[in-house]
């Protein structure tokens, strides 16, 4: 059985493996591709739909429980090189 995860996006509930762990390294979101980064994790759907809504309702600062404004530009770049 595989474990389920929520996806801040969208809030859909979705295995594990078909999300995307993102981190928060110091004030930098950081996508965890092998979900093997230390520290709390938020998990998304690699789809602009749900990376776009999660980034404008700030969901990754809430779920990675971080005080102030996330530096998004490299999480940004990185999804849109992938997609």
């Amino acid at each position: 059985m595989e474990p389920v995860r929520t996806c801040v996006g969208c809030r859909a509930r979705a295995p594990r493996s078909s999300l995307l762990r993102v981190v928060a390294d110091g004030s930098i979101l950081v996508a965890d591709e092998r979900a093997v980064l230390p520290g709390r994790g938020a998990w998304v759907h690699e789809t602009d739909a749900c990376v776009s809504k999660a980034l404008a309702r700030r969901a990754f600062v809430r779920a990675l429980r971080v005080s102030g404004p996330l530096d998004t530009q490299t999480f940004e770049s990185h999804h849109q090189r992938k997609g």
